[in-house]
């Protein structure tokens, strides 16, 4: 993967020509800063590009070349066959330490007695790295306390969406975390192939500031994930359902709900849908960055709520409660959806697309009954859809600012080896776990998880985010592939490019607040508990609370990010 960092968009960002880091102060907004205690409850940016003393980029060359080419990263190459996997790390680090790291699981958490953990600590030199592992369901809330503590081990694995939950993050990294820049900057190749190998971006997006208004203090903190692209979520329809039923694909919002009308029967147990709130704003043009884009003719930043978009989407999400379309428990935020899905309950489910796989993989083993494909991207009344992506690393794995330079560089040494990709033997133990136990291959020689493996390596996180890949990639079922390759060379002509690209922006605590209300608000109508005249007030107090702050918060930065 080439440096994905771009010249063309470091010529128009001349805000930080002189900060040098994305400071807010330095486009005319308030920012509270000081050399040992960062406070940013009035908001800050942080350039993630053009600096100077990131790891030297030196492509790792992959082991097998992808079958199918895309454009990474919003549309990722594939694997439609399993190539012979090779040893990706060729000289294995020595390691005697033991170290604890957080990380969040979904389920049942796998055992670390379990022999697939013993085999990985086999596969990279010795180190004994023991997972905490945390209900994924409330780790972003608890995070907080832990980090508040120090309560949290030798390190902790966050997720970019998670650091929503923290009132002041940029502060909390400053002071909490390992600062890695003086082992990582320059030429790493020799020692950390891999992690030299990974996109100048994931390291740029690993960087935070004492002081935003200094250059000086910009510091690498935190060991990227992987970098991706592209259009995560969606909506999967159980085609084989729409096929019995004699219902076309739908491919407008309109069509969608003519389809949960036709399908639903409350009465019988039967929704169209087990939830649906986050994936359908951008069905109705709602794609704004934090809610906010960019209006030509009124030549400002405007809110999502104050389109009249936004009452569309409303009254959809009222239609679908009044006329039993939904789940009566989908307000509770309780249900599985995955399973309603799987027994012929739903029609749809928003999803993130690898349930696509999961499904599919459900089916081959008697697990689950039909067939599943996500709905094109919608557009309402006649509008061309529209989808938002974000070139981004998924999260970062923290360290403890208590370890030594030692420790830093033996976990590192791990990171490395995690960070193999696709078509190397690192990556088959990693993602697949120990042959005859975790997986065995089938006819076409591919992996394929035992029910065991199913249930220690394949569902839960583990160390497979501990640390980005060199490059991700579509793999999988190859049918399924093939159909997802197609499908995002398809919705490329939809994409609309975040404002703020280059840049990671942390909204004003009041911003935030106001923008939880306005949510916790749209429920209420969606789910009949307000009435949807009331959309107005909800607008009015979400821009007296917080909206107008944000609207000229974001409006300084946009401008400056503009300037010719």
């Amino acid at each position: 993967m080439p440096d994905s960092s771009s010249a063309s968009s470091m010529r128009r960002r001349s805000l930080f020509k002189a900060a040098g880091l994305g400071a807010v102060g330095a486009a005319g907004l308030p920012f509270a800063a000081a050399c040992s205690d960062l406070k940013t409850g009035e908001g800050s940016t942080q350039k993630t590009e053009g600096f100077d003393f990131l790891p030297e980029y030196k492509e790792w060359p992959l082991p097998a070349e992808p079958d199918l080419v895309g454009e990474p990263p919003h549309h990722p190459s594939a694997f439609t066959s399993y190539p012979e996997p090779v040893e990706g790390v060729t000289e294995v680090a020595s390691g005697s330490g033991s170290y604890e790291i957080t990380v969040p699981f979904w389920g049942e958490a796998p055992s670390n007695d379990d022999p697939y953990f013993a085999a990985l600590r086999d596969g990279w030199g010795g180190t004994n790295i023991n997972l905490r592992q945390a209900d994924g369901n409330t780790y972003a809330d608890t995070s907080v306390q832990w980090l508040n503590a120090n309560e949290y081990g030798d390190g902790i694995l966050l997720f970019s969406w998670m650091l929503g939950s923290h009132s002041n993050f940029p502060e909390t990294v400053v002071n909490s975390f390992y600062d890695l820049t003086d082992i990582v900057k320059g030429d790493i190749s020799e020692r950390w192939p891999l992690l030299a190998g990974l996109p100048t971006t994931s390291w740029a997006q690993s960087v935070w500031s004492k002081d935003p208004s200094d250059p000086e203090t910009a510091r690498i903190y935190g060991i990227p994930s992987t970098f991706n692209g592209g259009i995560g979520n969606g909506i999967l329809a159980r085609t084989d359902l729409l096929e019995e039923a004699g219902l076309a694909m739908p491919t407008t919002v309109e069509e969608l709900l003519d389809a949960a009308r036709a399908w639903s029967d409350d009465a019988n147990g039967k929704w169209a849908f087990p939830g649906i709130d986050w994936i359908l704003p951008q069905q109705f043009g709602l794609v704004g960055y934090d809610g906010w884009s960019w209006d030509e003719e009124q030549g400002r930043l405007v809110h999502d709520s104050e389109r009249p978009e936004f009452t569309e989407l409303m009254e959809f999400r009222r239609t679908l409660w009044d006329e039993k379309l939904i789940h009566p428990d989908a307000p509770t935020g309780t249900l599985d959806g995955n399973a309603l899905h799987a027994a012929g309950k739903a029609l749809f489910a928003q999803v993130n697309l690898v349930r696509w796989y999961e499904y599919t993989n459900l089916i081959k083993t008697g697990g689950a009954q039909g067939t599943v494909a996500p709905l094109p991207p919608l557009g309402a009344k006649g509008r061309t859809p529209v989808v938002s992506v974000n070139a981004s690393v998924d999260g970062w794995t923290f360290l403890n600012k208590d370890l030594s330079k030692e420790q830093v560089e033996e976990i590192l040494d791990v990171a490395n080896w995690c960070s193999a990709p696709f078509g190397t033997k690192e990556f088959e133990l990693m993602e697949y776990g120990v042959e005859g136990v975790d997986f065995d291959y089938d006819a076409t020689g591919t992996p394929v998880h035992t029910e065991h493996g199913a249930k220690i390596v394949q569902a839960p996180v583990n160390l497979k985010m501990f640390s980005g890949k060199v490059q991700r990639f579509l793999t999988g079922d190859p049918e399924v592939v093939q159909k997802h390759f197609e499908w995002n060379a398809a919705a490329q002509q939809y994409i609309v490019p975040s404002l703020f690209e280059g840049v990671r922006v942390e909204a004003p605590a009041a911003a935030k607040s106001a923008a939880q209300t306005l949510s916790d608000q749209q429920n209420d109508i969606a789910y009949g508990r307000a009435e949807l005249s009331s959309i107005p007030d909800i607008v009015e107090t979400f821009m007296a609370n917080g909206g107008e702050e944000a609207r000229t918060f974001y409006t300084d930065i946009y401008k400056s990010l503009n300037e010719k």
